[in-house]
């Protein structure tokens, strides 16, 4: 087992530190530029039409998809997981304070390469021949990569999806939850296995309906609820904000800072596990959050490409620097021999100037808010990775999938975590090559659609101000 746990490492570190992480910020630089930073001109439209469109019992997705809202949800539901709480955990432990700062640049970044694939992935969607609207990275690499290299590229990352999220994401989702439960509830992990793949069992049986209208209500509300407690917990600990903000910044550029009880922390590491954790995060440029924005039913690709944006800014700039203030005030982030429970313990340990009760209700919290989270990613993951299944042997291998995905979720509640992380991020790695391989060949068209859709925004807001000025003058 431990030459198995290095061989993967090894792996791993060269996969991330010397191919993915030039490629995501690559990806990210280049789309910014093409779009001329289309995430700071498009922010303000599309916090408003997420927030407008905003209904926890929206209308049902049918064949022919789902709102706006309910594809946003759906893949906030992927994005905002156990990278929130253990992820960033793991970034600050294993690659310093300064790892934050990496996510907050492939965040940034990111928010422009998702909305080229949003936008890609509305463009090339397929309705098959019963009508159903599917969509994805294989739909659009294909769109343009014809012949035998489009097939494997497709192919490549569609077996690629299927173990990365399908099989390896979720055990790294299942064991979040198995050892907080575990923490907080002393509960075996085996037990809390077992009922985390019948409750998804239930889910997937409902297919892309009930998937739909899960995320619309649950997402929202879990959010909500962890960052008012990570508010709690900050103000608790309002004296050492600054230092936390002053850390994450230095120790950025800082490869001789002692952070988080690791002495000498190069800042490739620090780079790498923050656009690792950035990535396992907010998704951006992985190829599995188009799979939901390709059903929102919108008039004009770049109306879903806007509203993706906010998805990534909601789980990185909201969620996860909420979770890493937590560990970083909270003292806690020394504590690199449970670097998987930091947020737990920096709640707990926060809470306790509540008394013995206030300990145990931090460590309650943070496994309940690890349930909804995880568990929202293991429905989200499951319908890319059926997408994708679905795409490469048809409908009927559909059922065998969902049963090899529970087996998964069980066995994954009780593995051990670093294997667990280290294939997760392997998986994730192989997912990102050919998917921005189509994005980025598909620039042209992203950038001909953002043009065509700024001048309608254009002509739309002189039409306004004209009929504005009318009304004026006839009163």
């Amino acid at each position: 087992m431990e030459f198995i746990d290095n061989m993967v490492q090894l792996i791993r570190d060269v996969l991330w530190d010397y191919i993915l992480l030039f490629m995501l910020l690559g990806a990210g630089l280049f789309f910014t530029i093409r779009l001329k930073g289309v995430q700071f001109r498009k922010f303000g439209e599309g916090f408003k039409s997420t927030f407008k469109n905003m209904n926890l019992n929206g209308e049902k997705a049918d064949k022919k998809g789902m709102s706006s809202f309910q594809s946003l949800t759906t893949a906030l539901a992927g994005q905002i997981g156990t990278g929130n709480i253990v992820g960033v955990a793991t970034a600050i432990a294993t690659g310093g304070a300064g790892a934050i700062f990496w996510m907050w640049i492939s965040g940034l970044l990111g928010m422009a390469t998702i909305f080229a694939e949003a936008v890609t992935a509305q463009k090339f969607k397929y309705t098959d021949e019963n009508g159903v609207v599917h969509g994805g990275p294989v739909y659009y690499i294909r769109a343009f990569f014809k012949g035998k290299f489009g097939k494997f590229l497709a192919g490549f990352f569609s077996v690629a999806i299927i173990l990365a999220l399908g099989f390896m994401g979720n055990m790294v989702q299942s064991n979040s939850i198995g050892t907080s439960f575990n923490t907080a509830f002393n509960i075996p992990t085996w037990a809390v296995g077992i009922i985390i793949s019948v409750l998804a069992g239930i889910i997937f049986l409902g297919g892309v309906k009930r998937i739909a209208s899960f995320t619309e209500k649950v997402v929202p509300i879990m959010a909500g609820l962890y960052m008012l407690g990570s508010i709690i917990v900050i103000g608790i600990n309002y004296q050492h904000i600054g230092t936390a903000f002053a850390s994450i910044f230095v120790h950025a550029f800082n490869p001789n800072a002692i952070v988080g009880g690791v002495a000498g922390v190069a800042i490739v590491k620090a780079m790498s596990k923050g656009v690792a954790r950035g990535l396992f995060s907010n998704e951006a440029g992985m190829g599995s959050t188009p799979h939901a924005h390709a059903l929102a039913k919108v008039d004009h690709p770049c109306r879903q490409g806007n509203i993706a944006i906010i998805g990534v800014f909601i789980d990185t700039f909201v969620v996860l620097t909420l979770s890493a203030l937590v560990i970083l005030t909270s003292g806690v982030a020394g504590n690199v021999n449970n670097e998987g429970i930091l947020t737990q313990l920096a709640f707990s340990q926060s809470f306790a100037i509540f008394g013995s009760w206030g300990s145990k209700f931090g460590e309650i919290f943070i496994a309940i808010c690890l349930f909804f989270f995880a568990f929202s990613t293991i429905i989200s993951w499951y319908f890319f990775g059926e997408t994708n299944v679905r795409y490469l042997f048809g409908k009927k291998a559909t059922i065998f999938y969902s049963v090899f995905v529970i087996a998964f979720v069980m066995v994954g509640s009780v593995l051990k975590v670093d294997l667990v992380w280290n294939l997760s991020d392997i998986f994730n790695g192989l997912m990102v090559i050919p998917n921005i391989i189509g994005i980025v060949a598909l620039s042209n068209v992203v950038a001909s659609l953002s043009k065509e859709y700024d001048n309608i925004t254009k002509v739309r807001k002189m039409n306004e101000k004209i009929l504005k000025e009318q009304s004026k003058n006839a009163s």
